[in-house]
């Protein structure tokens, strides 16, 4: 049996390990931060009539620019967007490696803020970019000042910057994005990824994409949309930027069944939308319910919560485990994350978690 040891491995990937959140087959999985809540029957139904219609051409290759989705897409974002403001690809992920390709790479380097979504780094070494990263202030908030700070020391040729962050729920004040952009020279990608279960009217640094064509909004279907099993993600961006993306997309990259499940969902946008009330509602509960039971759990713009002062996390996350619960230990000290799912779900964690005793189990 031949092991990675024995293959001409690049030196960088040497000792590396992949993306690997637990797949467990449990009753209650919390700790991916899906959209627990099923999609709508009458979605359902309209989005396996688009499938079928596009079957029937399968045999030719797909629109390779996706035109009808990046309009679709610019409509749902509104800010004055058009097609040309907009990219997609198969989940948030390769429109983060599209970004990688095009403006890092060897010689260049990544700045980050962790803790933050682990994907940054593991495609950083993939595509050659060096990852470095700047501090965090109380409770993982991002000043401008400490995010400039970051900048002037390390001088990168991209900033990621995620809003809110996971695994922390915290929310970033557009006056740091604006900070950031003003104080470096490249790229500077904010990860939206859970801007809809933000509280009601909270600003998007979609509105600050006008005048700055070195700044990068991305979004994704998987969590508000519950589309996590579909795989799209898409950003906006000035035209230039989409055009940098074109040099490094694989031809054809979104399939004609990928386009029309899109399509499809973005047309029912309100009734999809429609559970993120209901999201916020559980996640807000966590909090509450969570700083009853004696632990400190972060404020949230997200679909799921951090909570600390748990005593062992390794052991609490199995104790919840064999009672048919996942949920997330992000390798943070004394702390855990879990996704805010139905209130049947909610109730079951928390009633789990409490009879586990202060600070979990031991």
């Amino acid at each position: 049996m031949v092991s990675l040891s024995d293959l001409p491995l690049r030196d960088d990937l040497k000792g590396a390990s992949p993306y690997g959140a637990p797949q467990d087959p449990v009753r209650y999985a919390l700790n991916v931060n899906e959209n627990t809540h099923p999609i709508p029957e009458e979605v359902a139904r309209d989005i396996v009539e688009s499938l079928a219609h596009a079957v029937l051409g399968v045999n030719r290759y797909p629109d390779r620019e996706f035109a009808e989705l990046r309009g679709a897409f610019a409509g749902y974002l509104g800010h004055g967007l058009t097609a040309d403001h907009v990219w997609a690809g198969n989940g948030s992920n390769e429109v983060i490696q599209h970004v990688f390709q095009a403006f890092g790479g060897p010689g260049r380097r990544v700045l980050g803020f962790p803790p933050t979504y682990s994907m940054y780094p593991i495609i950083a070494a993939g595509t050659g970019t060096e990852w470095v990263t700047g501090a965090r202030d109380e409770r993982f908030r991002l000043s401008p000042e400490t995010a400039v700070a970051a900048v002037e020391r390390t001088d990168p040729d991209l900033v990621f910057l995620c809003a809110p962050n996971n695994p922390t729920g915290t929310p970033l004040p557009l006056e740091t994005i604006e900070a950031v952009y003003a104080a470096s020279r490249g790229i500077v990608f904010v990860d939206e990824a859970y801007a809809e279960f933000a509280p009601e009217g909270a600003p998007s640094a979609l509105s600050l994409l006008a005048g700055r064509e070195r700044l990068v909004v991305s979004r994704t279907m998987s969590k508000a949309f519950a589309f996590a099993g579909v795989r799209v993600g898409y950003l906006a961006a000035d035209p230039a930027v989409t055009d940098a993306l074109r040099l490094v997309r694989l031809p054809y990259h979104l399939s004609a069944l990928t386009q029309a499940a899109a399509l499809a969902a973005l047309r029912h946008a309100p009734e999809m939308l429609a559970m993120v009330d209901d999201i916020r509602g559980q996640r807000d509960r966590l909090v509450t319910e969570l700083t009853a039971l004696g632990y400190d759990a972060h404020e949230s713009g997200a679909n799921f919560v951090l909570f600390e002062g748990v005593d062992d996390p390794g052991a609490t996350f199995r104790a919840l485990r064999e009672r048919d619960i996942l949920i997330r230990d992000v390798g943070l000290p004394g702390a855990l994350r879990v996704t805010a799912g139905t209130e049947e779900e909610t109730t079951y964690f928390l009633d789990a978690l409490a009879a586990l005793g202060p600070g979990g189990a031991h």
